[in-house]
């Protein structure tokens, strides 16, 4: 991979555009000096937060607004509306006041003041949803911004979440883009945050399009749901995070794990404190899921040793976080400035030396009677032919059923089953149990389609028992 380097005085004239919109993209790549490893792979930032509206959705969000103009589902003097965090927002509403629209977002009142003065100053209506509420809930920010397009007049719902045009946005953009600056693919890794899952998805179908041999990894914050949907197809149960524009409680069909070869999964503390270096020894002023893709390009740079390149995306800027992460006194009010002292990690809660008990998710009622009463387990979690886990049977699920006279023995295991709440990482914080638990769920610890793990609330009492003393 090349890299142009230009003189500070360099006499170059910048270009002539006919709008802001034909700003966005083409931003650079940069290298990491001080947060990588030396003695690891070269790990560079695609500078997202580049674009004219501050992030990595300027892309997606004039791609959509312009297909649905051309499909006739636009129309002059219309309304865009949209379910937003805030970034896709800032580059529809730019794309809105340049082409003369109205728009209306909603957003989860997580989201930085920042965030939601901005859409406000592109003249935007901003409609703020809480976040602590399920999928399915009429309050969810997703519902009530189609219930905000249906009843508003000539308006057009961007429905990023489920768009196939979020994905042919960051295919024909982002990932060509990619692609020509590595010099035909010749990188060995990029890292990319799930958030809808369209950057992701559309640099991957591009990069494996193209043949390139590139890991691309994803990135999924510890609470979101699409770490389990890449590795067991099914989401696990959502609880709140606080990092913004990344990972997501809902199932998102502008996501194809198809084409990702790998996730891996953050939490709060790696994207603010890496987000932080990046602003104070890079002169990266980008946003916290920043922090997160570079935590990690940082872990794989190490695993990769040298000779080897690793991109992480940048997807925004640190202005929509002045007064949330870059702020010492909202990090000291959630216990980001302390040392990350914690529970440990997951990994410390798992007997190696003993083997985690599962069954082929053809099993029989009365094969996991005898694996539970052989080995004197609570549960055991059932896999596909890969070695994934489809669900779990506890002993609660047999007792209930066999009372209601609905199941027998011979009865499949698969239909008293259910779904995965928890599936962690290894690498994932103790503190993170406590969301799984608070679902009345236990853990399945999991890596490389192998089941490292079942985690319950025992497990965890021991080991804080333990770690009192």
């Amino acid at each position: 991979m090349t890299m142009t380097k230009e003189s500070p005085a360099s006499n170059r004239s910048a270009p002539t555009l006919n709008s802001v919109l034909d700003a966005i993209g083409n931003t650079p790549l940069v290298k990491l000096n001080k947060v990588a490893d030396p003695s690891g792979a070269t790990v560079y930032a695609k500078c997202e937060f580049m674009n004219p509206a501050g992030s990595i959705k300027d892309r997606m969000a004039r791609y959509i607004i312009e297909m649905a103009e051309k499909e006739g589902l636009l129309k002059p003097g219309g309304t865009i509306v949209e379910n937003t965090s805030g970034n896709t927002g800032m580059g529809a509403a730019m794309t809105a006041a340049a082409k003369g629209y109205k728009a209306v977002f909603t957003m989860p009142d997580k989201m930085s003041q920042e965030k939601i003065d901005g859409l406000r100053a592109y003249g935007a209506q901003v409609i703020i949803t809480p976040t602590d509420v399920p999928g399915d809930s009429p309050d969810h920010y997703v519902n009530v911004a189609k219930r905000v397009a249906e009843e508003t007049p000539n308006s057009f719902y961007m429905d990023q979440y489920h768009s196939q045009w979020n994905i042919e946005a960051h295919e024909l953009s982002t990932g060509r883009e990619l692609y020509e600056q590595t010099d035909g693919g010749k990188v060995d890794a990029i890292v990319v945050g799930t958030g809808t899952g369209g950057t992701a998805s559309g640099i991957g179908r591009y990069f494996k399009k193209m043949g390139a041999d590139t890991k691309i990894i994803g990135v999924d914050p510890l609470g979101s749901v699409h770490y389990s949907i890449f590795h067991t197809g099914k989401p696990s149960t959502p609880y709140v995070y606080k990092v913004e524009g990344l990972g997501e409680d809902i199932v998102c069909r502008a996501f194809d794990p198809s084409v990702i070869d790998d996730m891996y999964q953050v939490n709060d503390y790696e994207c603010f404190t890496m987000a932080r270096r990046l602003v104070r020894e890079e002169g990266l002023f980008c946003g916290g899921s920043s922090g997160g893709m570079v935590h990690i390009a940082c872990e794989i740079a190490k695993q990769m040793g040298p000779d080897k390149k690793v991109i992480a995306i940048c997807p925004d800027s640190g202005t929509r976080y002045v007064t949330k992460y870059l702020s010492d006194e909202w990090m000291k009010m959630h216990g980001f400035l302390e040392p990350d002292k914690g529970l440990g990690i997951i990994e410390d809660l798992i007997d190696r030396s003993r083997e985690v008990i599962s069954l082929p998710n053809t099993a029989t009622v009365g094969q996991v009677i005898e694996a539970l009463r052989t080995n004197g387990i609570s549960q055991v979690p059932l896999t596909d032919s890969s070695g994934k886990p489809t669900g779990i049977v506890h002993e609660v699920d047999i007792l209930r059923a066999m009372q209601a006279g609905t199941t027998g023995s011979a009865s499949p295991a698969s239909s008293i089953a259910n779904e995965l709440g928890g599936l962690l990482h290894p690498k994932a914080r103790v503190e993170e149990l406590y969301g799984v638990f608070g679902a009345d769920q236990v853990a399945l610890v999991f890596e490389s389609n192998t089941i490292l793990g079942v985690i319950s609330q025992i497990d965890l009492i021991e080991h804080l028992s333990k770690h009192s003393k």
